[in-house]
């Protein structure tokens, strides 16, 4: 069962919300990848707010993931494609739904 999930949020910088879109849905690979990640879920607010949701089942999943490729490429290119820094939000779930 999951337990935990990280919620992230991401304002992409003026004319930088396709290339934030793009590089959101090229990490789907690199989520699948992640035996510890049980869900992901690139989001897309509005015009320039973005999001990445993302369940595990233990601790281990979730710090697995926050240390993972898609975290690594996330802050290496986050100074050219966000306003801000990530907002990154630990979450405990409190019930799920997901295919079996």
């Amino acid at each position: 069962m999951v337990k935990l999930a990280l919620f992230v949020r991401l304002e992409a910088k003026p004319g930088k919300e396709a290339a934030v879109a793009d590089f959101l849905a090229s990490a789907l690979p690199l989520a699948n990848a992640e035996s510890g990640t049980t869900a992901w879920f690139a989001l897309k607010f509005g015009p320039s707010t973005f999001g990445v949701f993302d369940a595990f089942a233990d601790e281990a999943g979730r710090q697995a993931h926050l240390t993972g490729q898609i975290a690594a490429a996330l802050m290496a290119n986050a100074d050219a494609l966000l306003a801000s820094p990530p907002n990154i939000e630990k979450v405990d779930l409190l019930a799920a739904k997901l295919p079996g």
